[in-house]
């Protein structure tokens, strides 16, 4: 799907499908849908009026102009109500048109831009959303699927603009929602493939692909190197497992830097608990254990491609969580790369062992800000369901912009408060520290025993309980949604900041 921007009328564009616009409750169109409006004398109108066409977010209408009509089809989408209207509205409308464009099979798009007329936002911003929206709302992961298989018939997407003076405006916001477009779409295609085909070898292998193509520098622990480098907790994780860890690290490098980031990403890439095993209904969809490793490499390989004035260190401890001979167990106290002594009271609460070392190796390097993000807790999913991701961190200023990074790109993060008076629950009678407490507060429990090892270099944890829906959406099919990698991109790139 290539995107365009063309300066017109939306009236005269020949296509396929125009897509129009409508918020909630109103019946006469005005704006670049009145213009169409008048031109198809008032059927637009009369149609709405017929059908009772509400302009609910996301509702769509087609209407089929007579043969003489430069578009084949007109299609109309609720924007909602004015009130509140914003970017995350302006992507789903995007996504629901062109969810409904690739249904009529359309080949040719031409579209308003969302937002810019009644609307009242900036014409960057729009382009943006509306970009990232049609990307994530036509997203499908397929490569596996021999059958039934209908692929995506939108060949050019255009957005028409009358006034000259935004074109240029216009085509940047495409230009940054397609690279983070591309980017989500990296992380759920990493996400939604099965564990026998995404391991830790795997994961190292697509970091050194991204190496390659941009430029960048990877280094690669196996086994014997995570056990050489002193990171006990990650080589007592992967010690269940027939497939061999890996530690990635993988780095961008800015001429102009003046601060350098590490992102930290769970790569558990399946998680049946351990010797603490989850059931069957919580151990299936486990493959997604590493949506927090797809995020991460997804972030730095358009970092890349954006060029920030920031270096990135993209650190992701791989591993699988198996049972095997010689799985760890409960109860067995292992030493991390920050020198702490840890009793694994559950061999479940894997994720937050392997970032701990992560973590130490960040601070090891110096870096100026770490960030880490994990599916790490289902405490978390309880609190705030599957739409919204939690954060906690050390600095409060950059938990702001990483929340205000997200809300660019219809990311939300919501800020669980880090309260320390919990972390005596992490006191262990045998080492410094125990992995679990109880089920209260685990999610901010869990955070506690990350901040551990991350001493006063600024931190944000992202425990990700929107990776993945188990429902269609506006934005996202069943499955993985990519998140946090739209929150990474921006905050790295400047638009977060």
């Amino acid at each position: 799907m290539k995107f365009d921007v063309v300066c017109g009328s939306l009236a005269e564009r020949a296509c396929d499908v125009l897509v129009v616009n409508l918020f909630e409750g109103v019946r006469i169109p005005g704006g670049a849908t009145g213009a169409v409006d008048e031109a198809l004398d008032g059927l637009i109108s009369a149609t709405i009026r017929d059908e009772e066409f509400e302009g609910r977010l996301g509702q769509t209408l087609v209407i089929r102009p007579c043969r003489l009509a430069p578009a084949s089809k007109v299609l109309v989408v609720g924007l909602g109500k004015r009130e509140g209207f914003g970017t995350v509205e302006i992507m789903r409308a995007a996504a629901s048109a062109a969810r409904e464009s690739v249904r009529l099979r359309a080949r040719k798009v031409a579209s308003v831009l969302h937002g810019a007329g009644i609307g009242g936002l900036p014409a960057y911003e729009c382009a943006r959303a509306l970009t990232l929206g049609t990307m994530l709302g036509t997203y499908e992961h397929t490569r596996l699927k021999t059958e039934n298989v209908k692929p995506n018939p939108i060949e050019t997407f255009e957005i028409v603009e009358l006034s000259r003076e935004k074109l240029d405006d216009i085509r940047r916001g495409v230009s940054r929602g397609e690279v983070i477009g591309d980017a989500v779409k990296f992380a759920r295609d990493l996400a939604n493939e099965p564990s026998n085909v995404v391991t830790p070898s795997y994961l190292a292998s697509v970091a050194e692909d991204i190496a390659q193509e941009r430029g960048l520098t990877c280094r690669i622990l196996d086994r014997h190197g995570i056990e050489d480098a002193g990171m006990g907790l990650l080589w007592a994780v992967a010690r269940g497992s027939a497939q061999g860890p890996r530690f990635i690290d993988l780095r961008y490098k800015s001429p102009d830097a003046t601060r350098t980031v590490a992102l930290i990403g769970k790569g558990i890439t399946f998680d049946t608990g351990g010797y603490s095993l989850k059931n069957q209904d919580s151990m299936y969809g486990m493959k997604d254990d590493m949506s927090g490793a797809a995020a991460v490499l997804a972030a730095i390989r358009a970092a890349a491609d954006l060029k920030p004035s920031t270096n990135v260190v993209a650190l992701i401890p791989a591993t699988e969580n198996a049972i095997g001979g010689n799985a760890i167990h409960p109860g067995d106290v292992f030493k991390s790369l920050g020198g702490k002594t840890v009793e694994v009271v559950n061999t479940d609460a894997e994720g937050r062992l392997i970032l701990a070392d992560a973590i130490a190796y960040a601070r090891n390097l110096g870096v100026d800000e770490i960030i880490d993000a994990a599916t790490l807790t289902g405490a978390c999913v309880t609190a705030l369901g599957v739409e919204i991701s939690g954060i906690l961190g050390n600095d409060q200023a950059l938990v702001q912009r990483l929340i205000k990074a997200g809300e660019s790109c219809g990311e939300r993060l919501w800020e669980l408060p880090l309260h320390r008076g919990y972390k005596k629950l992490l006191d262990s009678d045998v080492a410094d520290l125990k992995n679990v407490a109880g089920r209260e507060g685990a999610a901010i429990v869990a955070a506690l025993f990350l901040e551990s090892f991350v001493g006063d270099t600024p931190w944000a944890h992202i425990d990700l309980s929107a990776a993945s829906t188990d429902k269609d959406t506006e934005l996202a099919r069943k499955g993985s949604t990519g998140v946090p990698t739209g929150t990474l991109v921006e905050y790295l790139t400047g638009d977060g900041r």
